[in-house]
């Protein structure tokens, strides 16, 4: 791996670890349960696309350029602690278990409440001016 830059690996992990560990102990909070709303992974990616759009504007648009903050924040803490992947195998779960107006509407309030997050974390950034 030449040329590779081993501290931005080493926030991108330690940002991943953080987010995992955070929805690991977040899921053992409600036992997972197909026939029933998984609040867990629901709130863990609706907090994580937030978060992603806040981190992403505020670092791109209102602070000095950084080597670091990105890959800890961004790639490394929200991509450990959200999981589209999750949220997959509980509405097929949930289709398995007849539940299929649970299903679609688990899908429905994931995919808007995200970008709804997304919107009003962008525009929250952006409606603080800058210092100067």
């Amino acid at each position: 791996m030449a040329g590779q830059d081993y501290r931005e690996l080493a926030a991108i992990f330690a940002g991943g670890a953080l987010g995992a560990l955070t929805r690991a102990a977040l899921s053992t909070l409600v036992p997972a349960d197909p026939t029933r709303w998984p609040w867990p992974t629901f709130a863990v990616n609706i907090v994580g696309a937030f978060l992603v759009a806040y981190f992403t504007t505020r670092l791109l648009e209102r602070l000095p350029l950084s080597s670091y903050r990105r890959p800890l924040l961004g790639t490394g803490l929200c991509g450990g602690l959200t999981t589209f992947s999750t949220m997959q195998v509980e509405i097929l779960a949930m289709i398995e278990h007849g539940k299929y107006g649970l299903a679609v509407g688990y899908g429905v309030a994931s995919i808007g409440l995200g970008l709804l997050a997304v919107y009003l974390a962008t525009a929250l950034v952006r409606r603080v001016s800058v210092r100067g």
